[in-house]
């Protein structure tokens, strides 16, 4: 009997413990060179005070306008009925710590993850908004967005594009001269021309 147990014991430390997830492969990818992101940031200086009132930045990598893209069934491809990224890279985020509002839908202060969705039939996009915390949990990438839980969107309207192709993908935010709470959210990549009004509630 003893030299039963012995031997089972023996089997057992031959083994080892079981491992998890066994046969699973990783890879790393990215890190180096540093790649291209933009910011497009308003900063509310309260001038009685002297100090800062609140900001709100879009933060978001740069992707290069593409000649395949010029064919419009291959951008169809890529965005019709679909949310896409809108940018490259790590996540597009809207960073806001005061009370927005963007096609007159409501925005709590927070960071939010960005994406674009185009209706199926082409006409019309809006911007989702993403939980962090959520696409933490799930460990999403950016790239992964369609499997990503919109929390709610906002329209954007379709602009007429220039004749020139914006080589790269660039947001702005520009406040009016006369009304600072009262902005414009551009977002302009190769024909892609797209906007929204922002109102911003600060120092109330």
């Amino acid at each position: 009997m003893t030299g039963k147990l012995l031997v089972s014991a023996l089997v057992l430390l031959v083994a080892g413990p079981p491992r998890a997830q066994q046969g699973a492969k990783f890879a790393a990818g990215g890190g180096d060179p540093p790649d291209d992101r933009g910011s497009a940031r308003l900063l509310y200086w309260n001038e009685t005070a002297d100090e800062a009132a609140g900001q709100i930045a879009v933060n978001y990598g740069r992707p290069v306008w593409r000649k395949d893209y010029e064919d419009s069934s291959n951008f169809d491809a890529m965005t019709k009925g679909k949310v896409w990224r809108m940018g490259s890279n790590f996540w597009s985020n809207l960073y806001t710590d005061l009370p927005i509002t963007i096609s007159g839908k409501s925005i709590k202060p927070g960071l939010y993850f960005l994406g674009l969705r185009r209706s199926a039939d082409g006409s019309s996009w809006s911007l989702v908004f993403i939980d962090p915390a959520k696409a933490r949990k799930a460990h999403l990438d950016a790239f992964q967005i369609q499997r990503a839980t919109v929390e709610f969107t906002a329209p954007m309207n379709t602009e007429v594009a220039g004749s020139n192709t914006v080589e790269k993908l660039t947001i702005v935010l520009t406040a009016l001269k006369n009304d600072p709470k009262n902005l414009t959210l551009k977002v302009s990549w190769g024909h892609l021309a797209l906007s929204a009004p922002v109102k911003v509630t600060v120092g109330e």
